[in-house]
């Protein structure tokens, strides 16, 4: 078996979610966009397949970096074709970028499945067929009856835990929502929350991300009063010496690295530098699932937990596959948005959560996806 072609097929489909101007997502009308299908095919006709940016496939991508290390190569050597497009990114000025990592060994993987007959979660390691979801909110708005007050955020965690959700992870206002970013804020709607699901409820922050250490130090004191679980990302990641600084001075547990460059390594620094108590990765944050399962494992070696970030069929897969995380993310959620339809090109969404919270691993070959291949063929448009 050897790969013969790889292709992106840039495909149309509709959203409800705008980009506001630092590029968080939120409720909107109805518009169109694009998203890309990057498709590995062998000899004997198997197929990979996963949806992604298109800007993270695109041709000249493509024709540069991945086919040279792909095309005529045995598609089951995952690690050995890992590193072999990785080792292009240092000369590639930028452009071949952890995503387009990670789209390619996603594509791999659900390619390895399918010629084993077994879904990826199990060729991983397959430690439990499902896990516990926990409710990642969007970011904070000011739209009515949205997220614009912390009883707007208690009133949806009240509609979350009635809808099976074990866990919520509150993502709080940032600009350019006007009056943020503010701790004081972040800290209302945590408190919000708290109140409304008990004190035993597993309940999690992900605030602005560029706070100074005053603010985030009076901040995490506070969530530690209200019992939360963690706190991630709330300074610039590439000052690790703040998070070591963050992890000695607080009571609340700090999670990452999360958007640091630098994949399994830097995770790995930050464990030996005692710059957060608990382990950030994510399929899409460090370049697929064969960088991503590294950071668990080595998370295990220190008996620390491997929280992984981000939705989708790969986190999923990673996330049952090891023993050392607690939670499967699923979101963004939002009062105004229907998670649980499934988009124009799948039957199915990926994450199919019942109403005791878990997500199912799914017993067919590959990543688990029910992608829509005759919508996809009938809105593409290239090639």
């Amino acid at each position: 078996m050897k790969i013969e072609t790889v292709e992106a097929i840039t495909f149309r489909h509709s959203t409800n979610t705008v980009r506001d101007s630092d590029g968080h997502g939120h409720p909107g009308p109805v518009s169109q966009t694009t998203s890309s299908l990057l498709v590995i095919t062998c000899d004997d006709g198997t197929q990979g397949r996963v949806v992604c940016r298109g800007g993270d496939v695109r041709e000249y991508l493509l024709e540069r970096f991945v086919r040279p290390n792909l095309i005529g190569k045995d598609p089951l050597a995952t690690e050995k074709l890992w590193y072999g497009v990785y080792k292009w990114q240092r000369l590639s000025g930028g452009e071949l970028t952890d995503r387009a990592l990670a789209a390619v060994d996603l594509a791999l993987w659900d390619l390895k499945g399918k010629a084993a007959g077994m879904p990826v979660w199990k060729l991983l390691g397959g430690y439990r067929p499902k896990i516990l979801a926990y409710g990642s909110t969007m970011c904070g708005d000011d739209l009515e009856n949205g997220l614009a007050t912390p009883e707007d955020y208690a009133n949806f965690a009240d509609w979350m835990v009635k809808r099976g959700y074990k866990a919520i992870k509150l993502h709080g206002w940032m600009p350019p929502v006007p009056g943020a970013p503010d701790v004081r804020m972040d800290y209302k709607a945590c408190a919000a929350v708290r109140e409304v699901v008990g004190p035993d409820f597993p309940l999690m922050l992900d605030p602005h991300h560029f706070y100074s250490r005053t603010d985030v130090l009076w901040l995490a004191e506070k969530l530690a009063d209200l019992d939360y679980r963690w706190m991630e990302e709330p300074m610039e990641e590439a000052s690790m010496s703040s998070y070591k600084w963050l992890t000695q001075n607080s009571r609340l547990n700090i999670l990452g690295p999360e958007t640091m460059t630098g994949k399994h390594w830097t995770r790995g620094e930050w464990v030996k530098h005692d710059a957060c108590d608990l382990v950030r990765s994510g399929v899409w944050d460090v370049g697929g699932i064969s960088p991503a399962m590294k950071c668990a494992n080595m998370a295990e070696c220190f008996h620390i937990s491997c929280e992984i970030h981000g939705t989708g069929a790969g986190n999923l897969s990673v996330a049952l596959a090891i023993p050392n995380t607690s939670f499967y993310e699923r979101g963004l959620l939002h009062p105004f948005i229907d998670y649980d339809e499934p988009k124009e090109y799948q039957n199915r969404i990926d994450d199919e959560m019942d109403a005791d919270g878990y997500i199912h691993g799914r017993e067919e070959p590959g990543l688990g996806q029910d992608l829509n291949m005759d919508y996809i063929e009938a809105n593409r448009v290239n090639g």
